[in-house]
Parts: C-alpha cells; structure tokens; sequence
C-alpha cells in the first residue's frame, strides 16, 4: 500500500472517531436539553392554571424564593427560548461534523480511486513495452 494512503486512511480513522465522538456527546446534551426543555413546559402549563395573584416558590439553586406566577411564567418562558436555542446550536454542530465527515470520507474514495487509476495505468503501460 502507498504511504500516502497509510498516512489518509490513519487519519480518516482518528478523524472519525473523534468525529463520532462529538456526535455521541451532541446526542446526550440534546437529549437532555429536551428532557428540561420539556420539564418546563410541563411547569408553565400547571403554573397557567393558577390564579395569577397567587404566591409560588421559584427554585434557585438550592433554594427556593417567593414569587407571583406572572413573573415565574415569564422565567420559565425565557428558560424554554433558551433551551431551544442552545438545542436548535447542538444540531446544526452535528450537522456539520456528519457533512465534514461525509467530505472526508469521499475525498478518501477519491485518493483510492486516483491511485487505482494511477496503478493500472502503469502496468498497461509496462505491458505495452513488453509486447
């Protein structure tokens, strides 16, 4: 095998397994950023059958703090816009590394192909002079 194609296909192998490795990690942070995502609006749609002028408890940190449901669906409501936003980044990241990982990988193919080509060309070439 060339060397050249050693050092490319050693190469494509720790690209892709750092590639895939972003990707498992991108998935896991998705996934959970859904599960809150979700949490909230679950919080929201209780706390929207409350009497607006009731007293709630806002979790910060570990504490909790009294506060009106306006201002907590207001929180909350920022809270989800924001989950989407940072879920919305996590895809187009992973978007990205497939697309970056698919280029790399057709490149390679093309390396493969270019050397093929390269290769039959010379022995066609070294049959003809013997004949």
């Amino acid at each position: 095998m060339d060397l050249e194609l050693k050092k490319a296909f050693s190469e494509m192998q720790m690209n892709k397994i750092e590639s895939t490795k972003k990707i498992r990690m991108l998935d896991i942070k998705t996934d959970s950023l859904k599960v809150s995502k979700q949490r909230v609006e679950l919080t929201n749609k209780e706390i929207s059958q409350l009497n607006p002028d009731t007293n709630v408890y806002a979790s910060v940190g570990r504490m909790f703090v009294l506060s009106d449901v306006p201002s907590l669906t207001e929180e909350m409501k920022t809270k989800q816009s924001n989950f989407e936003e940072i879920i919305s980044q996590c895809e187009k990241n992973k978007e990205f590394l497939l697309k970056n990982l698919k280029e790399q990988e057709d490149s390679l193919r093309e390396l493969v192909q270019q050397k093929r080509t390269e290769s039959t060309a010379k022995e066609n070439g070294t049959d003809a002079k013997k004949e």
